[in-house]
């Protein structure tokens, strides 16, 4: 579940009175509308947007607004009527949408907000056109989106239809692969890879009464005529706008395809080795090779197999962009895809991919994806949904070894847990987060998130503090604790310090105190030991300062001016005047 609808729209009216553009504050769940000229032409507006968000994943459709007004002069108000509303938009409408419709009697107008479903059907309008909101424009379907949507909401799945193809179309090579899938699990199902080929299919559910294979079992395991399209395209460039330096077109059948391409990924991944205090090491990844998994097998599973095209997977050394054909399942969004229940597009597939163990369970995939890319010190992947295909985009190449380093360090539950890598990677950016801000970042309401933040602020974790001036609020503003500020260092944009201030501090408390420790930078920057040492280490380095104590290891050794520490401005004394005898 992700921000309520009322918590979205009262954060929109909280927008427009800070001065906010009305069309800025659109979103995929919700639109303004401002009266037409006439009565018919604002009804004929409201209906169309409403058979955009239901055949979507709902939304609000909030009249009275002008989208291209600023602040409270945008709230214009509205003289219409909410049963008015309801009663025309279920008579404009096939089959009947029926929406809920409240009046919203605000200080500085009224307005009318229809609260939208996602429909069980296709909704169309009088003349047969069913229009479906795309990210926060209104774009009519093409019959075959219809179909496939139609399909998804009536429950038909494709990948359980039946083939005219059999047990003799099945490429043997991808058959003993699923068997040696099988054989690497339980006791279950290493006694189902042991079963004959008839009841290892009947067991995937692959086969029909009449031994026709279907269409799942076809796609995983059959061979494809020459002249098809690949199940897969993979393309390795050296730069993201380069020539392809590596192409391999993969047909069918997808599971030797998945398991070439994953391998193809292994060959070019880039790995380094990072110490951590405690004296485990950590590898950092170009790209985490999880997270890669997660996304391909993802585009695999999900796809439109109605639609032509393979999957296609363009991998450079700093990004990684995954595109498969068809737009998510109906009611799943960039917006929601962490929070919101699995929802197959080819149930009996999704099955087969559980079963052969290349999917995780129900629910398990999409948040690791994100989850994997924050630990392995690298931003979140991008996902957009588009009419005709969904794009996961991945960027890589060398992590950020602080951010990698003090999430290793947390405790274990927290370094699994998405929401808090999730606050974490908001608070490298942000000085302050609120509940209220982070329900869509999280895909959570803001009751959900205000409980997130307590327990991360909790002593337990002690990831977050509240500021002083919001600590008795009912919602506080939240903020990163001064011990991981320090285990993140420059990470943290905010406290970045330059080369020059970090050199002037050093060199003032040297000319001051004679020596300096690794500890004492620890306190001077607000740094922890391992930034302290990678500092004290760039400084010797360059000569500014030598070791000078007898012992060479640990956290007390001294160090002192080395040849190249700046020697001292001279003073300027106040000149006197020159006396003429």
């Amino acid at each position: 579940m992700c921000m309520s609808r009322d918590d979205e729209l009262r954060a929109a009216l909280a927008g427009l009175r800070a001065g906010r553009r009305a069309a800025d504050l659109e979103s995929t769940t919700l639109e303004f509308k401002q009266d037409g000229r006439t009565e018919g032409d604002t009804i004929k507006l409201l209906v169309d947007a409403a058979l955009c968000f239901t055949n979507a994943g709902g939304g609000i459709v909030v009249l009275g607004v002008s989208d291209k007004g600023e602040g409270a002069a945008a709230l214009a108000g509205t003289s219409l009527e909410a049963e008015f509303v309801q009663r025309r938009v279920h008579e404009l409408t096939r089959p009947p949408l029926l929406v809920d419709v409240a009046a919203l009697r605000l200080p500085e107008a009224r307005l009318i907000a229809l609260y939208v479903p996602a429909g069980m059907e296709v909704h169309a309008d009088t003349q047969g056109r069913a229009p479906r909101r795309v990210a926060t424009a209104c774009l009519p379907m093409e019959p075959a989106e219809v179909a496939r949507l139609r399909d998804e909401r009536m429950g038909v799945d494709w990948s359980a239809m039946p083939t005219e193809q059999t047990s003799g179309d099945l490429s043997a090579p991808a058959f003993a692969t699923a068997r040696e899938r099988l054989a690497r699990q339980g006791e279950e199902a290493k006694r189902l890879a042991r079963a004959s080929e008839r009841d290892l299919l009947r067991a995937l559910k692959g086969v029909g009464p009449d031994g026709a294979l279907r269409r799942a079992i076809a796609v995983l395991l059959c061979v494809s005529d020459a002249d098809a399209d690949p199940a897969i395209l993979y393309q390795y460039r050296q730069t993201p706008g380069g020539e392809a330096r590596a192409v391999e077109r993969l047909p069918f059948p997808l599971l030797p395809a998945i398991e070439r391409v994953l391998d193809l990924v292994r060959a070019r991944h880039v790995a380094a080795p990072l110490n951590l205090p405690d004296g485990q090491q950590l590898t950092l990844e170009d790209f985490p090779l999880a997270a890669v998994r997660e996304v391909v097998v993802n585009a695999a599973m999900h796809r439109d197999y109605r639609l032509a095209g393979p999957i296609v997977i363009d991998h450079s050394p700093s990004v990684m962009v995954i595109t498969s054909p068809g737009p998510l399942v109906s009611g799943v969004t960039p917006d929601n895809i962490i929070t919101h229940p699995s929802k197959p597009r080819n149930p009996l597939l999704a099955s087969m991919f559980r079963a052969l163990r290349l999917a995780e369970e129900r629910g398990a995939g999409v948040d690791r994806v994100f989850r994997e890319m924050i630990r392995a010190g690298h931003g979140l992947p991008r996902i957009e949904s588009l009419p005709t295909q969904v794009r996961v985009t991945l960027v890589g190449g060398a992590p950020n070894a602080q951010v990698a380093r003090f999430i290793a360090q947390l405790p274990a539950d927290e370094r699994e847990d998405t929401d808090t890598l999730l606050i974490l990677l908001r608070l490298l950016g942000h000085r302050t987060v609120r509940a209220v801000e982070l329900a869509p970042y999280l895909q959570k309401t803001e009751d959900e998130v205000l409980a997130v933040l307590r327990r991360v602020a909790s002593s337990e974790v002690a990831l977050l503090e509240p500021t002083r001036e919001t600590a008795t609020w009912t919602s506080p503003t939240y903020r990163l604790r001064g011990e991981a500020l320090k285990g993140l260092g420059t990470a943290v944009t905010y406290q970045r310090r330059t080369l020059d201030d970090i050199d002037r501090k050093v060199v003032s408390h040297v000319r001051e105190y004679g020596t300096i420790t690794n500890r004492t930078v620890q306190n001077l920057l607000d740094v922890n030991l391992t930034r302290a040492r990678d500092i004290l280490a760039d400084l010797v380095e360059r000569a500014v300062l030598i070791k000078v104590s007898s012992h060479q290891r640990g956290p007390g050794v001294e160090y002192g001016a080395g040849r190249s520490f700046p020697a001292p401005r001279p003073k300027r004394g106040r000149q006197m005047p020159l006396k003429l005898k």
